[in-house]
């Protein structure tokens, strides 16, 4: 099993920056590609951006091109999202998330949320206008 944690959400004005991290505990040797979805309310849940094991290739959602960041640091188990310019409509609950391991998942299907196997409580992000 792997637990995953978020923290680093909050509320911040238009324009403005966040960086979310996300630990990982539990069976972390394995090779995980990461994600981050969100969830507005009365949204379904949406794909932000996601990262490889190496960290070698990254993706991100159209909407949050140019302006949000994921990478990771395998040492200490930890993905992060640095959001910048950040606009209300970013306002949601944000999810980090895990898959299986070993490379399972092709990373052309790493946006896709059932990818993924593990995944965090949740980090609420207000933007105010």
């Amino acid at each position: 099993q792997v637990q995953l944690v978020e923290s680093g959400g909050g509320l911040v004005q238009a324009g403005g920056s966040l960086r979310l991290s996300c630990v990982a505990s539990g069976r972390t040797f394995r090779p995980y590609a990461m994600g981050w979805f969100r969830q507005a309310p009365g949204k379904e849940r949406e794909f932000v951006a996601a990262i490889t094991w190496s960290a070698g290739s990254t993706y991100y959602a159209d909407s949050v091109k140019g302006r949000f960041t994921i990478s990771r640091d395998n040492a200490k188990n930890t993905v992060f999202l640095q959001m910048n310019s950040l606009k209300p409509e970013d306002t949601a609950t944000y999810y980090c998330a895990a898959d299986r391991g070993w490379g399972v998942i092709a990373n052309s299907n790493l946006h896709r949320s059932n990818s993924y196997y593990y995944w965090g409580q949740g980090t609420q992000v207000t933007v105010s206008s």
